[in-house]
């Protein structure tokens, strides 16, 4: 069984990253989307939060595992046995960056492979931070976050005020 990871901060998540997930699905047995702790980010959901709103937005595809984690990803990897770190590549100017965290990755990891997914075009220049930024700014996001993800950011960024 071909066990893909796919993780990151999902603050929140957004239907740029479900479709890379969706386009993995094709080719992985299993993807576990693996929900960080600790980024280094100012994350506006909590980990829970985040967990919860993954775990609704992909419940559609049976195929996807919602796990947390801290420390670091291949430590993870290698706790859920799987061998393949997806990403996505949404523009030239993530290469150098996901290039960069790949190499890091295999030099801690030797039989970590990495696979990239380029989403759909009306995707490609889609952030979790410009989602929290429309939305915060009272933009209608809707075509990029699913409608969970969309009532929770509102409801946030309404309790910040």
């Amino acid at each position: 069984m071909k066990i893909a990871i796919y993780a990151g901060t999902f603050d929140p998540i957004t239907n740029g990253h479900i479709d890379v997930l969706t386009k993995a699905s094709k080719v992985f047995d299993k993807i576990i989307l693996a929900v960080a702790e600790h980024t280094g980010k100012n994350t506006i959901f909590s980990w829970e939060e985040r967990c919860d709103l993954c775990e609704r937005s992909v419940a559609y595809n049976k195929k996807i595992k919602v796990m947390k984690f801290s420390g670091l990803v291949v430590d993870f990897a290698k706790k859920v046995n799987a061998t393949i770190m997806i990403r996505g590549l949404r523009a030239v100017s993530d290469f150098e960056y996901e290039l960069s965290l790949a190499l890091m990755n295999k030099n801690l990891s030797k039989e970590l492979e990495t696979v990239f997914f380029v989403p759909k075009n009306k995707y490609l220049y889609l952030s979790s931070t410009m989602i929290r930024e429309v939305v915060a700014l009272g933009g209608d996001a809707s075509d990029f976050i699913s409608e969970c993800v969309e009532k929770a950011l509102k409801e946030k960024v309404k309790s910040e005020k």
